[in-house]
């Protein structure tokens, strides 16, 4: 998602959160502000549990939490250069790092973790935060929302680099206009996409960049895609924006064998009106082929930041949609029939004595351990120096780390081990690493 200033005094409806995510199995909510940051359980409608809030760090404006781990990643206004990686049930820091200019955006998977700068992207390895490959010198692109191969200017176009070579896996022409979003589903088989008119959606296969959906959001109006995200289980595409309505596609296989004879006058006006397309220009042909929204859902407000997700809380299907005005709105989505999602909760994100923190994590912070596997070193914090760990084996300026070499297998998310805690000297600009 996108870092979101928050100017406004904190009572203000604009600017109740500055920052607000769900983690990658929508498990779990995270928001900033300019106090600190918050994490909630997403296990319930009816309570919302914080699983951990922390104010050591103040005006956060990205906070990401690797599913349901202890590891999350915060970057405050304070030091808009500076990642922060914590183990939060220990009470630790993992490290540290600072950059060439201010992040816009960071994404986490299993293996890997993505920051992204307004021209440049640098990729990770979650196990020990090796830096594996920099994508230096991209067209700039200050909403982290779009990113292109480095030096291809064409609109439109996304290109999908490899993460462990210099090599293009894909380029797609998914629209004639600037892109605004894009998002993998949960196996990284399909990407969605949304131009800056946000009026058609296109679903793509990866890797071979074939065009499997396409749904028409609107066509009165141009909007702001300001979420656009997968089901798990990669049956339905939600969209949300800063009008007041939220759209929910269908991902179905549509199949294009028919009846030789069709036995009803609407079947055969059907078939003579499918026809009929054959003949017309091929942008309305193309209008009238794209599919409609499956579900929609009514907000009570509108031109405010909000993301949206579809999880599944007590074993029915929901849509979640979590506004810059401090709250969680909760809808049921019938699966079979769409229509029109019912609001059922609408939780405050702010609320003070509604909630406590579950008892599994009232752990007193733990003494630092010594990091034996540390492997990188964070680099200077000037504006001048680009993040590199040469003597450490790490990557400098696009260089590749041998496959061999990575931290074998994904983070084991159960493993509180996974993430020993590296004890970093707090005055030294430098950002030096000390091992115990």
């Amino acid at each position: 998602m996108e870092a979101e200033a928050a100017d406004a005094p904190p009572g203000g409806v604009e600017s109740a959160l500055s920052c607000f995510s769900f983690n990658q199995d929508c498990t779990s909510l995270a928001i900033g502000t300019k106090a600190g940051y918050k994490l909630f359980s997403l296990s319930s409608v009816e309570q919302l549990d914080q699983v951990h809030g922390s104010n050591e760090i103040p005006d956060v404006y990205i906070v990401e939490r690797l599913f349901s781990s202890s590891l999350v990643v915060v970057v405050s206004h304070t030091k808009p250069r500076q990642m922060n990686v914590y183990h939060f049930k220990k009470g630790t820091e993992i490290c540290n790092y600072s950059y060439s200019s201010n992040i816009l955006s960071i994404r986490l998977n299993r293996q890997r973790l993505l920051v992204c700068l307004e021209e440049s992207i640098y990729i990770h390895n979650i196990k020990d935060m090796k830096l594996l490959k920099t994508l230096l010198d991209i067209p700039a692109n200050p909403t982290a929302g779009q990113r292109r191969e480095k030096g291809e200017k064409r609109k439109g176009e996304i290109h999908l680099p490899s993460s462990t070579s210099s090599k293009t896996v894909c380029t797609i022409a998914a629209h004639e206009g600037t892109l605004a979003a894009i998002t993998f589903n949960a196996s990284g088989s399909k990407l969605a996409s949304a131009s800056e008119k946000g009026t058609v959606i296109r679903v793509f296969s990866v890797p071979d960049g074939q065009k499997l959906y396409e749904f028409r959001r609107g066509m009165k109006r141009y909007v702001t895609i300001s979420s656009l995200v997968f089901s798990m289980d990669s049956q339905f595409l939600c969209a949300s924006s800063n009008t007041e309505t939220v759209h929910i596609f269908k991902l179905e296989q549509v199949t294009n064998s028919r009846p030789e004879e069709t036995s009803t006058w609407s079947g055969y006006m059907g078939k003579m009106f499918m026809a009929a397309t054959n003949y017309l220009p091929t942008q309305v042909s193309d209008m009238m082929h794209q599919d409609r929204a499956f579900a929609t859902a009514r907000l009570n407000f509108s031109g405010q930041r909000n993301i949206c997700t579809l999880s599944t809380i007590q074993k029915l299907p929901r849509l979640l949609v979590a506004s810059s005005n401090g709250h969680l709105y909760i809808y049921n989505l019938d699966p079979q029939d769409g229509g029109e999602c019912v609001l059922i909760k609408t939780h405050s994100l702010l609320g003070s004595g509604t909630t406590e923190e579950n008892k599994e994590n009232d752990l007193r912070p733990s003494l630092p351990q010594s990091y034996a596997a540390t492997v990188a070193r964070p680099s200077a914090s000037s504006a001048s120096t680009v993040p590199g760990y040469s003597e450490d084996g790490g990557a400098l300026r696009g260089e590749v780390i041998p496959e061999h070499e990575f931290a074998t297998g994904p983070v084991c998310l159960d493993d509180e081990n996974e993430f020993p805690p590296i004890i970093l000297c707090r005055g030294n600009q430098k950002g030096k690493t000390k091992q115990s």
